[in-house]
């Protein structure tokens, strides 16, 4: 049930008025505030609803002037039309005027309900929105990582209380999560910052060349050795080693880091000498390596060794706040870099990047934000300019709420419904605009009017 919503209610019919505070309340969980008149309403704006539920035929102030002055207010507040004329010219001037939607008396409460869902979403995206903007001026990033997430502020102050300390560090999270981002702020802003930070990929590196990577060769240690090679310990003499993927370590090779971490000396292989060194170690995994010591891929004292001061970095999908305020931020880095100033998002593209779960986290992101800034053609990125995953992922989540378009074959519907369908989600996805609405359907105003007639959509919108 929802928690701590408030509608307000908008009708001089006492009847009516009563039925829609017991669904609101009863029915679907959320706080309600009656009106006979619009001036009531007006005068209570002080304490601003998520959703208002608004007659057109008042006492006084007509619904649609009250619309007009709420909407001149507070642009972005859901208002929802309700009517006993049912009159498609008047739901088109309502929708016109921004309401979110229009419905004909009796009212429909199942549809109603999803239209206020959809309605307070869209409404707490539109401030989310609001917020963020203003967020990315202001200091909620660490180095070169942004956030305004409580956890991503927790894992600030673990760098800051780490970076100048020599302590083992491991940076856990899902790929695309910005381990090496968090390696690269504890080593700059720390003690060594002015040394080398030096990082190996342990999973890109061939098992029988890492540890020549590692710890240097000499000259005829194996085939194809020339000469002499010195190793990233060795090159980030009292610097930083960062070794990514740690998980993807060879057995052999893990006993071998192990005494690096417990002794500080190593040697070259093919080498007798023992070296010595003074770098700073910090790793990073998307693996379970807590699992991978229970089926004995992973020794379990390096594992201690490697986790003194772990740092776990959450993923993308439990920080939605941080969504958008990456977005923005890659919008302006990439416009920059193409020559396209003053680039905003569409709603609907807001929405599907915010329900996205972006499994590939913030890298996946990025890359999304590059290809929408490419593709967009005017000043506004629009659905069709983010890469496929996010629209399907959008279509697939509007399937599961009961798109007609989707159902299996036990609920197949008629031509006519589908396009009666088709025709409700165009005025619904263009906010009532007529004009775009054909435009999408790739039929004629003349059509669009016609149909909308003939599918008598003035009764329940």
């Amino acid at each position: 049930m929802a928690q701590e919503r408030l509608i307000y209610v908008v009708d001089d019919e006492e009847t009516i008025s009563k039925l829609l505070e017991h669904w609101v309340t009863k029915k679907w969980g959320y706080q309600a505030r009656c009106f006979p008149t619009g001036e009531a309403c007006l005068e209570s704006l002080s304490v601003i609803p998520d959703v208002i539920l608004l007659d057109i035929m008042l006492p006084g102030i007509g619904g649609v002037d009250t619309l007009k002055e709420i909407k001149s207010r507070y642009p972005d507040l859901p208002v929802i039309m309700l009517s006993a004329q049912g009159k498609v010219d008047v739901a088109i001037e309502t929708l016109k005027l921004g309401a979110t939607d229009y419905f004909s008396k009796p009212v429909d409460f199942l549809k109603l309900e999803v239209s206020v869902k959809n309605a307070i979403q869209t409404h707490d995206l539109s401030r989310e929105v609001a917020r963020l903007r203003e967020a990315v001026g202001k200091p909620v990033h660490f180095d070169n990582i942004i956030s305004d997430n409580g956890a991503m502020q927790e894992v600030f102050k673990l760098v800051q209380k780490v970076k100048d300390n020599d302590i083992c560090v491991l940076v856990l999270g899902e790929s695309g999560t910005g381990k090496e981002l968090i390696a690269r702020a504890i080593h700059y802003n720390g003690s060594r910052a002015k040394d080398p930070f030096v990082v190996v990929n342990c999973a890109s590196i061939p098992h029988d060349l890492l540890e020549s990577e590692l710890f240097g060769h000499e000259k005829g240690a194996f085939t194809g050795a020339h000469q002499r090679r010195i190793g990233k310990f060795e090159q980030a003499q009292e610097g930083t080693v960062f070794l990514d993927e740690i998980g993807e370590l060879d057995l052999s090779l893990q006993a071998k880091l192990l005494r690096v971490i417990q002794n500080k000396q190593f040697e070259r292989v093919g080498g007798n000498e023992t070296l010595t060194t003074s770098v700073r170690l910090v790793s990073a995994t998307n693996r379970d390596l807590v699992k991978a010591v229970a089926q004995k891929q992973f020794r379990e004292d390096l594992y201690f060794r490697l986790a003194t001061f772990p740092i776990m970095l959450p993923p993308l999908r439990e920080r939605r706040s941080d969504i958008l305020l990456l977005a923005e931020t890659f919008l302006k880095k990439f416009s920059v870099e193409v020559s396209k100033s003053g680039l905003g998002f569409s709603k609907k593209a807001l929405k599907l990047l915010y329900e996205y779960p972006w499994p590939g986290n913030v890298r996946e992101l990025e890359n999304a934000m590059q290809r929408a800034v490419l593709m967009a053609d005017g000043p506004v990125i629009n659905d069709v300019d983010l890469p496929m995953a996010v629209v399907t992922f959008g279509s697939r989540e509007e399937a599961s709420a009961g798109s007609p378009l989707s159902l299996g074959p036990e609920h197949v519907r008629s031509l006519e419904k589908v396009k009666e369908e088709s025709l409700r989600q165009a005025l619904k996805a263009t906010d009532g605009n007529i004009v775009e609405a054909a435009r999408r359907l790739k039929i004629g105003r003349a059509t669009m009017y016609r149909l909308m007639k003939k599918f008598k959509i003035n009764e329940d919108r």
